[in-house]
């Protein structure tokens, strides 16, 4: 076999694995971007703190589940709305409750449909839509001063669409991405990723929108949303929005620097 044949007969293989893979990544994208565990109905939860469980029926074929996790002040200084990332369910997300909780701030953690006890169809459009039963459930006790929408990973995207259509006190993100394509792109910089996802997401958009103070906060270490990426927001934020870089932090540990702390406390204080 000639080297000529050589190479055209691996041009043609690599082809073929390149395909194999395209196809895999648009058919099993969602399987790769989420990661719910559900849990049945009744499933009794526990945490070592008050909270309260909340389902409200959606429609005919989903329920909205949202643990909220109370204070023990007599007077509720307001509510954290709380978008958590893309694995398991609220349980996973609870222990960061009491560092917000013991301001005197609620916390309400909202299951997505599929996570936990929550069900129905995974879509970008529904995701926002029970945004916003979420925040309305909060409004029937809260004014939009004392309504702070939060967003981690995943939620961040939410969270800042949220935020760019109803008033609040802030909007806080944490380790927060530029869209859901930008980072398909980081991971396979080979595909025409603009056209294979089916999730957009795009926080950059919406947070030009955002009328309240944003906080942002991001690890340079971080391994699943690369710093880089989350720094794109930056030329986006106004005059005194903030963008905290956590030098070392990961994904998952933010919440153990003093940098981000100490940012928390002076917010809720």
């Amino acid at each position: 076999m000639t080297l000529k044949k050589r190479l055209f007969r691996w041009m043609k293989i690599l082809v073929i694995i390149y395909c194999i893979i395209g196809i895999g990544l648009y058919y099993l994208q969602d399987k790769i971007l989420f990661h719910p565990k559900v849990l049945p109905a009744d499933y009794r939860m526990s945490f070592d703190f008050p909270f309260k469980e909340v389902n409200i029926p959606y429609s005919a074929n989903s329920v909205m589940n949202i643990i909220q996790f109370t204070t023990v002040d007599t007077a509720v200084k307001g509510v954290i709305l709380y978008f958590h990332g893309n694995k398991e369910n609220t349980i996973r997300y609870a222990p960061a409750a009491p560092s917000f909780t013991k301001y005197g701030w609620e916390v309400w953690m909202l299951d997505y449909p599929g996570f936990g006890k929550s069900t129905g169809q995974l879509t970008e459009e529904t995701l926002y839509k029970w945004s916003l039963t979420y925040y309305q459930l909060a409004r029937a006790r809260f004014e939009p001063s004392k309504i702070i929408i939060y967003g981690r990973s995943m939620g961040s995207g939410i969270a800042a669409q949220l935020a760019s259509v109803r008033d609040c006190r802030y909007l806080i993100l944490e380790s927060a991405y530029y869209s859901f394509p930008s980072i398909f792109n980081t991971y396979f910089p080979i595909y025409p990723y603009r056209k294979m996802i089916h999730f957009e997401f795009p926080t950059y958009k919406y947070l030009k929108a955002v009328h309240a103070p944003i906080i942002c906060f991001h690890g340079t270490a971080d391994e699943i949303i690369p710093y880089r990426n989350g720094e794109k927001l930056i030329p986006i934020l106004k005059e005194n929005d903030e963008f905290v870089t956590i030098r070392s932090a990961t994904h998952n540990d933010l919440g153990t620097f003093e940098v981000y702390t100490r940012k928390i406390d002076s917010l809720l204080k």
